[in-house]
C-alpha cells in the first residue's frame, strides 16, 4: 500500500476496504501495479495453527517508510517519533491476496501468510500485540507497512494473523493494540511495562477477559495528541488545544530508547468511554491526529 496511489488504484482499495477483507471474485485492474482489483482471501484452507507469532528483535531506527508527515487521499498523517508507551482500541481489518508479493512501506515484500501488519502512525519496522476483545485471542506482529486509509480503522493485519485471531470470514473485529518496544540489549516493553513475548498470549488472555476495559494497575487513558523531540512545538500545541478544551492537559517529557521526547497528553480519564468522547470532540474541532494510550501520572 503505497503513499501515493493512482486514481484507479483508490477506488479499488476503497471498495477492498468496505468489503472489510471478504472473499471477491477476481478481476483484472491493468491500470494498476495490482493484479486484482478488489482484495481477497486465498483460495483453499489454510491451516494456522502451527503458525508462530513474530519474533520481536532491536532494529536501529530507519528513514524507509517513516516520512512524516505523509499523505494519502488529500489527508495528513504522522508517525509517532517512539513506539514506546503506546496502546489505542478500535477496528482491526485484513490484507491479503491483492498485495500478496508486493512491496510494502518500508521496501519489504507483503507475505498475507506472515505475521504482519499495517499502521498509521507505529514507525516501522516495529511490532505490536494485537488481541481481540471479542474472543481474547492475541498475536504478535511485525508492522511494516502503512494503513489503513478507513476513518474507523486503526490496523490492518495479514491475512494470517486475522484468521488466528478468528475475524478472517467477519472481515472486521474489535481490537487492542500494544505496540512491543526492543532496546539494544534484547530487553522489551510493551504499553511501557516489562515484558517477555512467550508469556503475551496467557496474559493477554486472562487480562481482556477479566475486564472489558485497558488494564490500569497504576496508570491511566489519556488521548495523546502529539510527541515531539523538542518541547517548543508541544507547548505551542498546548496552548491552542487549551483554547478549545477545558479538560485537563499536559506535557510529559518521557525518556526512551530513541532519546526525550515531550508528548501532549489530555487527561488521565478513568474509563475509555469518556476518553473517546474527547478524542471525538478534539477531531470535530481539528485536531484528527490523536491516539488513546495508557501513561503513568
Amino acid at each position: 500500500m503505497n503513499f501515493k496511489p493512482s486514481l484507479s488504484l483508490l477506488l479499488t482499495v476503497v471498495a477492498s476496504l468496505v468489503l472489510g477483507g471478504c472473499a471477491s471474485a477476481p478481476d483484472t485492474d491493468s491500470s494498476s501495479r495490482y493484479t486484482l482489483a478488489t482484495d481477497r482471501a486465498p483460495s483453499g484452507s489454510f491451516d494456522v495453527s502451527g503458525l508462530d507469532d513474530a519474533v520481536p528483535v532491536y532494529e536501529a531506527p530507519r528513514s524507509a517508510g517513516n516520512k512524516s508527515p505523509y499523505e494519502v487521499w488529500g489527508k495528513q498523517y504522522f508517525v509517532l517519533e517512539s513506539n514506546d508507551g503506546y496502546v489505542s482500541r478500535g477496528t482491526a481489518s485484513w490484507y491479503g491476496e491483492k498485495f500478496h508479493g508486493h512491496k510494502t512501506s518500508n521496501g519489504e515484500t507483503f507475505n498475507m501468510y506472515a505475521m504482519s501488519a499495517a499502521h498509521k502512525s507505529l514507525r516501522i519496522p516495529g511490532y505490536a500485540r494485537v488481541t481481540n476483545l471479542d474472543n481474547g485471542r492475541s498475536v504478535i506482529v511485525r508492522v511494516n507497512d502503512r494503513g489503513p486509509f478507513h476513518s474507523d480503522r486503526i490496523i490492518d493485519l495479514s491475512y494470517a494473523a486475522a484468521k488466528k485471531l478468528g475475524y478472517q470470514t467477519r472481515g472486521t473485529a474489535r481490537v487492542e493494540v500494544a505496540a512491543i518496544s526492543v532496546k539494544p540489549d534484547g530487553s522489551m516493553a510493551i504499553a511501557g511495562e516489562p515484558f517477555t513475548p512467550g508469556e503475551s498470549v496467557a496474559s493477554a488472555e486472562s487480562r481482556v477477559k477479566a475486564s472489558g476495559d485497558m488494564a490500569m494497575t497504576n496508570r491511566s487513558l489519556f488521548v495523546q495528541l502529539g510527541s515531539f523531540s523538542s518541547r517548543d512545538p508541544a507547548e505551542k500545541l498546548l496552548s491552542q488545544v487549551s483554547a478549545v478544551l477545558e479538560s485537563p492537559i499536559r506535557v510529559r517529557a518521557v525518556d526512551t530508547s530513541s532519546g526525550r521526547f515531550h508528548r501532549v497528553q489530555v487527561g488521565p480519564f478513568s474509563d475509555e468511554d469518556s476518553a473517546r468522547r474527547t478524542q471525538s470532540l478534539l477531531e470535530a474541532r481539528g485536531f484528527d491526529q490523536s491516539i488513546l494510550l495508557t501513561d503513568s501520572h
